[in-house]
């Protein structure tokens, strides 16, 4: 067992919020409580806020700045989305809402215990979620219909599982406009504030559909916009599969420096292609280039059918000898459906759940799910709200 110990200061204006604090801490092992007013450094600071929100999030800057506070916990008796973004983009680690549970806050403390640098025993088992990275053979074969149905499936297999669908587009991407979500964040905010990266302030930037997954969009435009470089990306996706069970990449169909990191890091890259020559050449061409390079691995690359018939003019069998790799699955041709769920902006469940492509894509979701892998208790403010 670790004798060290950290010291906490607590900044709270309510005298009943702070004795039940003072409780919590003083029943722990390893915590120094400072003295009330007392302005030393400190391990952890426990911050109360509810009045001049901008000076008080401005003091939260200032302390993180002064680099005297390893960590900083919030509470108020406000709670409103825009204290909680607010919270997550000043790098706030918990947030507490009054009252304050106190088993709550005991879970907390004890996580920052552990995750404290340098005391023994204090390593985290990372986990590590499965990236998809989903790319067209060319522009036009359905690569974001693809993504954004996969992903819905995925995060409705299993309401515990965390999925994340992400616009690769770098530019002028479509999903926003495919599930019809708002977000005031795009990947400017994240390369702007790159440095600062981990899983609190990316959650704070992810918008949530009503599936339950969360989506990433591409920037809108390029006015102030920092590129990004394959050292972001890395980064990105390095946070991205410790925090979510998938994390599904609508890749579009280019070849840069971008998607090359992307294919490095993925444990699957799914090639969308139809049945005409034009593209099937394309993927050729494309499985060609993957075994040049040396990655990703063969096993890895999967080549999928959009918009399968089976009265088409070049059978399987015969893209399959065009591509000399197998078909690894095929969704049905339904123009009728797609087209009117990416007019309403929703996706295929829920508009047409029982028909055929939203099964197709219900099974085909299911090969990535295993069920083996046990799934990790998520607990603290953050968790919840993820949920």
């Amino acid at each position: 067992m670790s004798h060290s110990r950290d010291s906490v200061r607590l900044q709270i204006k309510n005298p009943n919020i702070r004795e039940a604090l003072e409780g919590v801490i003083a029943s722990m092992d390893g915590l120094d409580l400072q003295p009330p007013g007392a302005l030393n450094p400190c391990n952890l600071l426990i911050l109360e806020i509810g009045e001049d929100l901008e000076k008080e999030f401005q003091l939260i800057h200032d302390i993180h700045a002064s680099g005297e506070v390893e960590a900083i916990f919030v509470t108020s008796s406000r709670f409103e989305a825009e204290i909680l973004v607010q919270a997550l983009r000043a790098g706030v680690k918990e947030f507490f809402s009054q009252p304050i549970q106190l088993e709550e806050l005991a879970n907390a403390l004890r996580k920052f215990k552990e995750r404290q640098p340098g005391l023994p025993g204090s390593e985290i088992k990372r986990k590590k979620g499965k990236i998809i990275h989903i790319m067209g053979g060319k522009g036009g074969v359905g690569t974001t219909t693809v993504a954004v149905n996969l992903s819905t499936s995925l995060a409705q297999a299993n309401p515990s599982q965390l999925v994340a669908l992400v616009d690769m587009n770098l530019l002028f991407g479509e999903i926003p406009t495919f599930l019809d979500v708002q977000s005031d964040f795009s990947w400017g905010e994240i390369v702007k504030n790159i440095s600062r990266l981990d899983a609190t302030y990316l959650t704070s930037v992810l918008a949530k559909h009503p599936s339950g997954m969360f989506v990433l969009p591409s920037p809108t435009g390029l006015d102030g916009m920092t590129p990004a470089t394959p050292e972001i990306i890395e980064k990105l996706l390095t946070v991205m599969e410790e925090t979510f069970d998938f994390v599904v990449i609508d890749g579009g169909h280019s070849i840069d420096e971008i998607s090359l990191k992307v294919f490095q890091m993925a444990d699957a890259v799914l090639v969308v292609s139809v049945l005409s020559l034009p593209c099937l050449t394309n993927v050729k061409r494309l499985l060609w280039t993957f075994q040049k390079l040396g990655f990703p691995q063969k096993e890895n690359v999967k080549v999928l059918v959009n918009r399968y018939h089976k009265r088409s003019l070049i059978s399987l069998e015969e893209a399959e000898k065009t591509i000399d790799q197998g078909i690894f699955w095929q969704i049905p041709n339904d123009f009728q459906t797609t087209i009117s769920a990416i007019n309403q902006g929703k996706d295929l469940f829920s508009i047409a759940p029982g028909s055929e492509i939203s099964k197709n894509f219900k099974k085909f979701s299911t090969l990535f799910i295993d069920e083996t892998v046990p799934k990790e208790t998520r607990n603290g403010f953050w968790g919840k709200w993820l949920k």
